[in-house]
């Protein structure tokens, strides 16, 4: 006989280990894959960047800068340089060994100055014997006087003694032969210092050719020659310098500037300039069209024209660079005086007052803007922007405070 109980426990453990299994295939059924967990990621990572993440604004920029008036009324623009209309290359006119150079480069002169002193040591001495030749003379006509005066009473005592019979015809006769010998002789004499003078003369502008002096009042550009250098007129060569020095005066600076045969209708005698150095980027300089040349440049077609500066300045030198624009009027002294201005599209408005964005980063901040007078393309700013900020150009019409944006490129 089967014993019960012992079939009763096997019953209950079979279905123990079915209960087992059963949650063991259950448990294998709802098991996470990791493929499934990357694609979830992957999900919320789209959704964030498609639904959540701003997106930059792609923007153009403006800086604000400053503006001078006298662009708005510019009729046309050239390049030139500026050229001393009064230059010499000064020389010797007198060959000799540079001895002296009484002034450097950059020194102002004044007209008959000396500038430099060859070696005469020669033409003094040759000027001193001229001198000593001058004295001889001078004595020799002394000497011819007193002749002439002896033989003036001589032959006035032949006269009284010819008249009373004392002497021969023959006697007076030697008188007045003696008489005009005498007076050739002081005629000869003063000849003779005449002759001694101008070769004094001749000697003294030879020792003042070793004297080199300024032309007129300038200032001294540049030195061609050195202590030691041997000067000659007219020649220029390893052993030997014509000019010494070159010398200018400041107070002839123009522009030579270089305008188009097809723009030159727009330029006219007298017509106010306004002047911009490189060297002086910060400031403008008043002209006026002095002269139009008369001749074209066919290689380039230009015409060159010649702006006067109507203010000098010190610190305007010889061949620097410079900008000039031909005005349509003369300007005010307010017109004169640089403004801070900004393109004109770069400006919105918002409840009838101007704003701009500023860009600070890689967002922009909304800032009202004072603005004045339109001059061109571009307008006055009178407050709540700063020189050199950048603002947005043209701006999308989804723009607003604190926008994220990229710079287009």
């Amino acid at each position: 006989m089967v014993d019960k109980g012992k079939v009763s426990n096997l019953a209950i453990r079979n279905r123990e280990r079915s209960g087992d299994a059963a949650t063991r295939s259950r448990a294998s059924t709802f098991h996470f894959k990791p493929s499934w967990i990357l694609a979830v990621i992957v999900g919320l990572g789209a959704g964030y960047y498609f639904g959540f993440r701003e997106h930059p604004v792609s923007v153009a920029s403006v800086t604000v800068a400053t503006f001078y008036p006298a662009q708005a009324y510019t009729l046309l623009n050239a390049t030139g340089y500026v050229i001393p209309q009064t230059k010499a290359d000064v020389a010797s006119k007198a060959t000799g060994r540079l001895e002296k150079l009484e002034f450097e480069e950059g020194s102002p002169v004044k007209e008959g100055q000396i500038i430099a002193r060859l070696e005469s040591q020669d033409v003094i001495a040759t000027l001193n014997q001229a001198a000593a030749n001058v004295e001889v003379s001078r004595t020799e006509l002394a000497k011819a006087e007193a002749d002439l005066k002896e033989a003036n009473f001589a032959l006035k005592r032949a006269e009284q003694l010819l008249t009373q019979k004392y002497v021969s015809r023959e006697l007076y006769d030697a008188a007045v032969a003696r008489h005009a010998k005498a007076v050739a002789s002081v005629e000869s004499a003063r000849a003779q210092i005449t002759a001694a003078e101008a070769a004094r003369r001749a000697a003294q502008v030879a020792v003042d050719y070793t004297l080199i002096r300024a032309p007129f009042d300038g200032v001294i550009l540049k030195k061609h020659a050195d202590v030691g250098d041997v000067v000659a007129p007219f020649a220029s060569t390893t052993q030997s310098k014509g000019a010494v020095v070159s010398i200018a005066d400041l107070g002839t600076l123009e522009v030579e500037a270089d305008v188009s045969e097809s723009n030159l209708h727009k330029v006219t005698a007298r017509q106010p300039c306004d002047i911009q150095l490189d060297a002086i980027p910060s400031e403008r300089f008043r002209g006026v069209v002095h002269r139009i040349m008369p001749t074209v440049d066919k290689t380039k077609a230009t015409v060159e024209v010649k702006v006067r500066f109507l203010d000098l300045d010190e610190r305007i030198l010889p061949d620097m660079s410079a900008k000039v624009a031909f005005l349509s009027k003369n300007l005010t002294v307010e017109e004169r005086k640089p403004v801070m201005a900004v393109s004109a599209a770069a400006l919105v408005q918002r409840a009838g007052t101007a704003a701009a964005f500023v860009i600070d980063g890689d967002r922009v901040k909304e800032v009202q803007v004072g603005s004045g007078d339109t001059l061109g393309d571009v307008v006055v700013v009178r407050n709540g922007l700063k020189l050199n900020d950048r603002v947005v150009l043209n701006a999308p019409a989804g723009l607003k405070n604190g926008s994220l944006i990229r710079l287009a490129e």
